[in-house]
């Protein structure tokens, strides 16, 4: 069994349900860029020099204090199913499944941390965590970054900071995201006014793939779009104590007066979405993503006891195309993956209901 097939077998350290804010905040992220000095951006670099990045990042990150938690995924030697499975756990970004020439990423086995090289920039230092964490996330990557920088030259300017491919990372460098499940909003018809005081704020909302990808199943990422002349720590000072509470203190509002003004509405949407999910036939990816937000609403507002915020997490991974395909061991067709997701579902619930799981 590769290290691939044994992560579709686990749910993934950020995918815990644990934490502040949890049953909002899916997920907390803190992703850096750098480039290494002396070597052109990859857009530029050729196929000699994008071989020297990623052996010399490689051979760091390997003799580093991580070396004996993570395992490396070189993307030249793996399939492509291997890659979106990285992709479903957001290991790594689809830009850099799909690009071309010597890159991987090396991954810590509790899926916390992930190395990529050579995605847009010569090294993405990653660090996930269950629920609001950004401050530990913060000393976490900080001490990642700062033992890779005693052993490797950065580009970096006086004046400008850290140099990086995009301009809008230019300065530290430094990309806060955290993964927010929204449903009352968006029933309540509220979501537009939050994405659009965010823009005013100058942060990016997306879906739950980033960059390029729609909100699907109420699911959203928000993340700074700006990085200079800003420190790290104002940058997380903002993010984590006054923008996203207050986004989550929205959510838990709209919850709450859904609760006291429409309470068989929104027991009959939930109920409704477990029991297509328990009873389908077929089933795509998008509506099983659908269904499974309402039910997860329901549980975290105690309004549904059968299943628990991990186990549903874990559901929405599992459901996804390549994880699929991983559990069946085989290439699936589109309609092929909508009978085999919806059997999944209904044989996981059943195994909940019996108490097999």
């Amino acid at each position: 069994m590769s290290r691939i097939d044994e992560l579709t077998a686990q749910t993934g350290e950020w995918l815990r349900g644990e934490g502040p804010m949890s049953g909002v905040v899916i997920s907390s992220r803190i992703r850096l860029a750098r480039n290494l000095n002396g070597y052109p951006f990859l857009s530029r670099a050729d196929d000699s020099q994008r071989r020297r990045i990623y052996r010399e990042l490689s051979d760091c990150i390997a003799a580093s204090p991580l070396g004996k938690d993570v395992f490396f995924a070189d993307f030249e030697a793996i399939p492509e199913l291997d890659r979106n499975v990285l992709v479903e756990r957001h290991l790594i970004s689809r830009q850099h499944a799909d690009g071309e020439g010597a890159r991987g990423v090396a991954v810590s086995s509790s899926e916390q941390r992930a190395l990529m090289v050579n995605e847009e920039d010569h090294l993405r230092i990653q660090v996930l965590r269950s629920g609001l964490q950004l401050e530990a996330l913060w000393e976490e990557t900080r001490e990642i970054d700062g033992w890779i920088e005693k052993q490797l030259e950065y580009a970096y300017h006086e004046r400008y900071g850290y140099l990086t491919a995009c301009p809008t990372n230019v300065g530290t460098g430094l990309r806060v995201s955290v993964m927010l499940h929204l449903p009352a909003l968006k029933l309540a018809k509220e979501i537009e006014r939050v994405i659009r005081a965010a823009h005013d704020m100058k942060l990016a909302v997306r879906g739950i793939y980033g960059e390029g990808t729609e909100a699907v199943g109420d699911f959203y990422q928000v993340s700074n779009q700006v990085t200079l002349g800003r420190t790290e720590e104002e940058i997380i000072e903002e993010f984590g104590r006054s923008i996203i509470p207050k986004v989550v203190e929205y959510e838990l509002k709209v919850r709450d007066e859904m609760v006291k003004e429409h309470t068989h509405q929104l027991d009959d949407k939930v109920w409704r979405a477990y029991g297509t999910l328990e009873n389908a036939r077929a089933m795509g990816s998008e509506e099983a993503l659908f269904l499974l937000s309402h039910v997860r609403l329901g549980v975290a507002m105690g309004r549904f006891t059968q299943l628990d915020v991990p186990t549903i997490n874990k559901l929405l991974l599992q459901t996804q195309p390549a994880h699929l395909q991983k559990i069946h061991q085989e290439n699936l067709s589109g309609p092929q993956r909508s009978i085999a997701r919806a059997e999944f579902l209904r044989a996981r619930l059943r195994e909940f209901q019996t108490g097999d799981n």
